[in-house]
């Protein structure tokens, strides 16, 4: 397994984030942020955010600095728009107006710094019926329909961790948002704007493709009948002898005729064509599934175009030989870990630095961003 180092920064070595601390997608997007380079500043409260982890080993936190802030206190919001009038980007994921409230809301920040790209995440946007209510991932994604799709048509919709909503919908969606106003900011003429990401609008946006096919008539509206969402026999997953599952998804008619020749029963298959056969073949294809174990058919598998892989789990995923041969998975400080991702020629990006402890770098900060008023912060003893 791969350890990181402290290399190049990556492509966005020289921008500046400002982090307004909360739980979840914010966090994240800060994260890949700042494993592309950036220098992210995360703004911690006296007490931590609701849910969170121990800090050492919240790894959304990691290639980040933090500096402890009290917003609610007298200065509090002035220091916070020190920071950003020095900075490219601010995220902040707190409910519509509560930023304005505390008196780090857009107006504010983009009158210190006109060229400051001003990142909202929420769950339901900046504005419309719901804008004031609370919700999680699982509220989100099931009223843009995507929750509707995963899952079995004869059992409740299964739930995708909150990696859909929050990351998928959310985090990534700011990321693109911020960036793409980054690149406006900065040509000649450019601007500070508000990016308004809700998480509601990116999973809705994640099923553009289904929706397409929907209004072609080539996707049904319930769960479990379609090609990629479990109804097709040649598109899920297996049960093995031992309990464990193997992935199988050969689509196109080649990579098909390669895997039920390989699960041995190809001349004992209904024409995968007619749906109305789908689940005769599905039994046929399980019934065989069972009479190995999920190491016997991945070695039958390994190093065919059948499209078959075994479903492993968090822990035995960083151990797979491609996964290692890639350096997917990384260790650091102690801690096993995604790897930084996408990759770049010629400006590596690498894990820097640990998850950052709360006000464990004001003095550091203050410094390098040239802001003494938040010196005089200090860590939360505690850690919190």
């Amino acid at each position: 397994m791969a350890t990181t180092g402290h290399g190049s920064h990556g492509p966005l070595a020289g921008v500046r984030v400002v982090e307004l601390a909360g739980i979840g997608p914010g966090p994240f997007a800060a994260m890949l942020l700042a494993d592309l380079g950036a220098d992210v500043v995360r703004v911690d409260r006296p007490g931590g955010a609701g849910l969170g982890i121990d800090p050492a080993y919240d790894l959304t936190n990691r290639n980040k600095r933090s500096v402890l802030v009290d917003l609610k206190a007298e200065g509090g919001a002035d220091r916070v728009l020190d920071l950003a009038e020095r900075a490219d980007i601010l995220i902040e994921g707190y409910r519509p107006g509560v930023a304005e409230r505390l008196g780090v809301g857009p107006g504010a920040a983009l009158a210190r710094n006109p060229r400051l790209v001003y990142g909202r995440m929420t769950g339901w946007g900046q504005d419309g019926p719901l804008a004031e209510r609370a919700g999680h991932d699982v509220s989100y994604i099931a009223l843009s329909g995507t929750l509707s799709m995963i899952g079995r048509p004869d059992e409740p919709p299964t739930l995708p961790a909150n990696l859909v909503g929050d990351y998928a919908g959310g985090s990534l969606y700011l990321v693109v948002g911020v960036l793409a106003a980054l690149q406006h900011a900065r040509t000649p003429g450019g601007r500070g704007q508000v990016v308004d990401a809700a998480i509601v609008d990116g999973a809705a946006h994640l099923a553009t493709m289904i929706h397409g096919m929907l209004a072609a008539g080539g996707w049904q509206d319930r769960r479990g009948s379609n090609l990629l969402d479990g109804g097709c026999p040649f598109y899920g997953s297996y049960e093995t002898a031992d309990g464990q599952y193997m992935a199988v998804g050969p689509l196109e008619q080649r990579f098909y005729d390669e895997f039920v020749g390989l699960l041995g029963i190809g001349d004992e298959l209904p024409d995968r064509g007619d749906i109305a056969c789908w689940e005769e073949l599905r039994t046929a294809v399980a019934d065989r599934f069972r009479t190995r174990t999920r190491a016997q058919w991945t070695e039958v598998f390994e190093g065919t175009d059948a499209c078959v892989a075994p479903v492993l789990s968090l822990r035995e995923a960083p151990h797979h030989p491609h996964l290692a041969a890639r350096s997917t998975f990384v260790e650091h400080g102690g801690l096993t870990q995604p790897a930084p991702a996408p990759r770049f020629s010629a400006t590596p990006v690498s894990i820097r630095s640990g998850p950052a402890r709360p006000g464990a770098d004001t003095e550091a900060v203050a410094a390098d961003w040239g802001v003494p008023g938040i010196a005089g912060d200090r860590a939360d003893p505690a850690g919190r």
